[in-house]
């Protein structure tokens, strides 16, 4: 029986799962850098970095959200940095 294999995909442009996810974590340095210096960034501004591809754009806030960084929601679409409590 022919089974679908997760890891050969293709999903936008023809890239694979693990190549959206390397992708992914690459782009992250840059949004880190961005919150650093800005405060926040707006998903929409994400979604315009990976060229509107959904799977990248959602792994890059599922490894933010990782990474420490608030995510937002649907009313907040914003990413920033958790506040630091004392």
């Amino acid at each position: 029986m022919d089974r679908c294999n997760v890891k050969v995909r293709a999903y936008k442009n023809g890239k694979t799962f693990d190549q959206c996810r390397d992708i992914a974590e690459s782009m992250n340095p840059d949004f880190k850098k961005y919150i650093q210096e800005k405060g926040k960034i707006m998903w929409n501004d994400i979604l315009e970095k990976v060229e509107h591809d959904e799977i990248v754009y959602k792994l890059t806030l599922k490894f933010l959200r990782r990474d420490g960084y608030d995510i937002g929601n649907h009313k907040i679409p914003e990413v920033k940095k958790f506040p630091i409590l004392d």
